[in-house]
């Protein structure tokens, strides 16, 4: 695989174009028989949520190359230097000049995974009217909906409950013996929280610690019934969470017990450079290193979720006389080297294949840096993806600086793309499960992260951006098909060869990847005709003919 094609092609992902061992995705999806088999394959697959707590700043973590000057000049007191000891690490000498990015200097780490073809970037991930608040920020990202939706229930959670019925009832079983979520953050978020009944996830951070603490406390004589009112739904909600801590305990001490990390493989304490104490050591790698023997003593957890923090930084984000060091430098070395140890570990013990790791935050920073040598809130942000089961390499394009949103850069990728393509190519959802997640929606137009999910290499070659049409000539109903590089208003209408308009397809916003319209053909008369698509008010045409 060549990480190059990306670039040129990744718009297609979703579309029909793409083939998954030679067959045409729109072809496989048609034949229910394959469809089923595709859909209902079960895994072992395991998902390491990290959070970036406070709101990560990207163009500090991926510097845009081409637009070195424009970079450096909107944010002259933090920059990365592009030479000296301490200069941006080139990350992609195969990618064209235009995509050409730097990876903050310390995040070594993160290069040595991406040249292993373990690593990948997202770009510019975000969703319509972000919301800059870091509590309703945070929310959006657990739960999975749009920017003004209130779901009580996380997508962790939904899908979680899915794949894991009856829950806590009929829990744990000789099936899944272990929590199907585990959080290592302090408190238990709104991830793992159901639409009913209590969270399908637990905190933890020390095995036998937690196993001491539940068999130490809790009630001598539970009560038989609950009251029928809230208080009474809320004892029993607090019991059925007590009996499940319970369940689990002993399991989860022995299971830690039976685990180990590699003796070849050492997780970073301390950030070796000059940065405020409070971020000197790693608060990740103790929450990688645990994650990693539990997963090698046999857990079944499907997901996991870490939670590093600090990425707060409106003041004294670099140091005054040093841009290459201070509390974000720090936050990006422990991030880059604790995930790379941990990758490096669950490859020592041959279980590497069975865990992507995929990093989030609330929001990104603004492109322009603020007097006190830090970044305010702001919009779109790089996610980050680590593992061997990855298609690794860069997904959309550098932030445009010369096009920003009130001093933010633009999103081109909603979120749900993201997390679409882990539910359903990494976990093998089911067409029921996406639906009872909530991210049926963007089944189409997730994207291709995960290896095998389809063939990047079949599309080399297909940069052109440029409307068709499919069948051409057409009897019936015609599919228009149009790549986009960005979310972005498109309006697709009818001409006549004269020019002359006939009739309004489609108009409104589509998100990034391969947009597609059908349009039923039968009021047409035979002849030839002009489709026209207007992308931000770009045209695009193709001609085709009606039978």
């Amino acid at each position: 695989m060549k990480r190059r094609n990306f670039i040129k092609n990744i718009s297609l992902a979703g579309s029909g174009a793409i083939t998954l061992g030679g067959m045409p995705l729109n072809v496989l999806a048609g034949n229910e028989a394959l469809k089923e088999i595709a859909m209902n394959a079960s895994n072992d697959h395991v998902l390491v949520f990290v959070q970036l707590h406070g709101g990560n700043d990207g163009l500090n973590t991926l510097i845009p190359i081409e637009q070195y000057d424009k970079y450096k000049d909107i944010r002259s007191n933090i920059y990365i230097p592009k030479s000296g000891g301490r200069s941006y690490i080139p990350l992609d000498g195969t990618l064209p000049s235009a995509q050409q990015a730097g990876l903050h200097p310390d995040m070594q780490g993160f290069k040595d995974l991406y040249d292993d073809g373990r690593a990948a970037v997202v770009h510019n991930v975000g969703y319509e009217n972000m919301n800059l608040s870091h509590f309703r920020g945070r929310d959006i990202v657990f739960m999975g909906g749009d920017y003004n939706d209130t779901f009580h229930s996380g997508w962790m959670g939904r899908f979680l409950n899915h794949e894991y019925p009856d829950y806590p009832d009929s829990y744990p079983s000789a099936e899944m013996p272990d929590p199907p979520g585990i959080e290592l953050s302090g408190d238990l978020s709104l991830s793992f929280h159901r639409d009913v009944g209590i969270p399908i996830g637990f905190n933890i951070n020390d095995p036998i610690g937690y196993y001491n603490l539940v068999n130490t406390v809790g009630l001598d004589q539970p009560p038989m019934s609950f009251p029928d009112s809230h208080a009474g739904d809320e004892l029993k909600y607090l019991m059925d969470f007590e009996d499940k801590a319970i369940d689990y305990s002993e399991r989860l001490r022995d299971v830690y017990n039976a685990g180990s990390n590699s003796s070849s493989v050492v997780y970073p304490e301390t950030y070796s450079q000059n940065a405020p104490d409070r971020f000197i050591s790693n608060p990740l790698s103790g929450q990688l290193r645990l994650i990693a023997r539990l997963l090698d003593g046999g857990i079944k957890t499907r997901i996991f979720l870490c939670r590093i923090g600090l990425f707060d930084t409106h003041a004294d984000q670099v140091l005054s006389d040093d841009s290459t060091m201070g509390g974000h430098a720090a936050l990006l070395y422990h991030l880059s080297s604790a995930i790379k140890a941990f990758h490096n570990d669950l490859a020592a013990m041959g279980i590497e294949e069975r865990v992507l790791t995929m990093t989030f935050t609330e929001f990104g920073r603004r492109a322009y840096s603020n007097d006190s040598y830090g970044t305010d809130h702001g919009k779109s942000t790089p996610v980050f993806l680590f593992g061997s089961g990855l298609q690794g390499g860069i997904y959309g394009e550098n932030p445009d600086l010369d096009d920003l949103d009130n001093g933010n850069t633009k999103y081109a990728i909603d979120y749900r793309q993201v997390y679409t393509s882990v539910v359903m190519d990494w976990f093998g959802a089911s067409e029921e499960a996406m639906q009872d997640t909530y991210f049926d929606a963007w089944t189409s137009n997730r994207l291709p992260l995960i290896e095998g999910s389809s063939s990047i290499n079949d599309l080399n070659g297909i940069g052109e951006v440029k409307l068709t049409c499919t069948p051409n000539p057409v009897k019936n109903v015609a599919t228009f098909q149009i790549p986009l590089l960005r979310v972005s208003n498109v309006k697709l209408a009818i001409m006549d060869t004269n020019g002359k308009y006939v009739a309004s397809v489609f108009q409104g916003k589509k998100q990034y990847g391969m947009a597609s319209f059908n349009y039923n053909t039968s009021s047409l008369l035979k002849g030839t005709y002009v489709a026209v698509a207007y992308v931000n008010d770009y045209p695009y045409q193709c001609k085709f003919t009606k039978h």
